[in-house]
């Protein structure tokens, strides 16, 4: 064999090689992932088989098929970075720590009940001097209240100076001990002893300073023991009556720390605690009466001053934590939509717990780590949630092999109607019990594998049918009887709309 031919024979075998491995690696390429739908970013029912616009301008938003094998990719959805920009997605990770939830409320400024101190008169007599005039009046400890004439008072008198005069211990005691039983001061008792002169009339003092709370009597009253004559409250200390939520009720212990401003001192903060916590809750309201206690030195709380309050509750032990924006609450469950990375996306249901102002706890449904989506979320849930597990029964195709039977129903019906254009078929079916549905007439829309022209109105047929995209599809006729295709073809001239 010459050179010549040696050459020729190695350039043709080193070409079909190169063809090869050209082809190899041709075929190697992976495939590229072809949308299933086009849908509007902000109506998810909005749906195109092509790019385009939406009814508002927007360009359409393609939709993949990313469910996988494993139960952690199903329902998973994913969005190019062009359309994760233009929608502003943006993410935070779940974060392990104690979570503090101060409750507001409001509430409303009272006297300190316990400072409160009602006059009562001990005996019966009249009114001759009033020195308090008005309710609101601000009374000093040691001024005088009112005088009062009584002709027990004079008897008792009496009698002292009588023991006094017989220089009788025994008699002095008993009588100077039923003159303080009425309410006589002890400088009065002293100063009858020394002048030994009786007073028709006996002015009463304040024990105490205060704000003339209630007043009740004017001057020439007959008064007896039963009458409330007045009340002198302080202000030097204060109670505040604040509501809060049953939700918050575990929250709240005796001691803590509260904050409160009024609007008609702006800037000003006062401190105070939880003094008290009432043992029921209103009936009616569903709330916890919280009673709250604050010094007022200067005096400018007033009772009956409208008042909005922060409690200060003790930091919880550390759990899973998220952004409150990232939970999307419905009636039946709530929801987070998790970022998987590359684009990918998915809704998962998750159990709630304590919520503060900025932050919600996560009982269940992730893990620390985990990225959750904080804006545009909606729109990835409302994609996300249609082939989500937990949202919707996701049936397989009438051509995939599945086990899992719940996923469709094989029902008896009555044909009503037939729409040979859309393969609609109104059916009055059977009940369903595994799905606890009762019997209902409703549309059906054929497979693509059945034939319409195989079904006429007024048939009774055994069908199975599954849900996909929303739409209840037959995907298979079960022990229909022959039909004489001659006289069908008749009839469905007649009665196929």
């Amino acid at each position: 064999m010459n050179t010549n031919l040696k050459l020729f024979i190695a350039a043709i075998v080193g070409a079909g090689l190169w063809a090869g491995f050209t082809q190899i690696i041709v075929d190697e390429k992976p495939a590229v992932k072809q949308p299933l739908y086009w849908v509007a970013p902000m109506d998810s029912n909005y749906r195109r088989d092509a790019p385009g616009l939406s009814p508002m301008g927007m360009d359409l938003v393609p939709v993949y098929d990313e469910v996988g094998n494993s139960e952690s990719e199903k329902g998973a959805i994913t969005i190019s970075p062009v359309v994760i920009n233009n929608l502003g997605v943006k993410t935070t990770k779940v974060q392990l720590k104690a979570l503090q939830s101060n409750i507001n409320t409001v509430g409303y400024v009272q006297y300190n009940q316990d400072e409160i101190t009602h006059i009562h008169p001990r005996v019966e007599g009249w009114l001759e001097d009033l020195y308090v005039k008005a309710q609101g009046d601000k009374v000093n400890a040691g001024e005088p209240l009112y005088t009062l004439y009584s002709p027990q008072l004079v008897n008792a008198q009496e009698e002292f100076l009588l023991a006094v005069n017989r220089n009788n211990n025994v008699l002095i005691r008993a009588a100077k001990a039923r003159l303080e039983s009425l309410n006589v001061s002890a400088e009065f008792i002293e100063r009858l002893q020394k002048n030994k002169q009786i007073m028709q009339n006996i002015t009463f003092y304040a024990r105490q300073s205060g704000i003339v709370d209630e007043l009740n009597v004017r001057e020439g009253f007959y008064v007896k023991p039963g009458t409330s004559m007045m009340s002198i409250a302080q202000l030097d200390e204060v109670w505040v009556e604040a509501e809060i939520f049953e939700r918050q009720s575990s929250l709240i212990s005796v001691g803590l720390p509260v904050t409160m401003t009024l609007d008609y001192f702006k800037g000003k903060i006062w401190q105070g605690q939880v003094d008290y916590i009432y043992p029921a809750l209103d009936a009616q309201n569903r709330t916890l009466r919280v009673r709250l206690r604050f010094t007022n030195k200067d005096l400018k709380l007033k009772a009956n001053m409208f008042a909005q309050v922060t409690i200060h509750t003790n930091a919880s032990e550390p759990q899973l934590v998220v952004p409150k924006e990232a939970v999307i609450r419905t009636q039946n469950q709530n929801r987070v939509v998790v970022a998987l990375g590359e684009g990918r996306f998915k809704s998962v249901e998750v159990q709630v717990g304590q919520t503060s102002v900025d932050e919600t706890i996560i009982l269940s449904g992730v893990v620390a780590g985990d990225s959750v989506v904080t804006s545009a979320q909606f729109l990835i849930d409302s994609e996300s949630s249609k082939l989500s597990d937990f949202k919707r029964m996701e049936m397989p195709a009438a051509d995939s092999s599945n086990d899992d039977n719940s996923q469709s129903a094989t029902v008896n019906g009555v044909i009503n109607t037939i729409d040979a254009a859309t393969r609609v078929v109104n059916i009055s079916r059977e009940a369903i019990p595994k799905w606890d549905r009762g019997p209902a007439t409703m549309n059906f829309v054929l497979a693509s594998h059945i034939e319409v022209n195989s079904l006429i109105k007024g048939q009774t047929i055994d069908f199975t049918f599954s849900i996909i995209n929303d739409d209840f599809v037959i995907t298979a006729l079960n022990n229909i009887d022959a039909i004489d295709h001659s006289s069908m073809q008749h009839t469905m001239g007649e009665e196929v709309k």
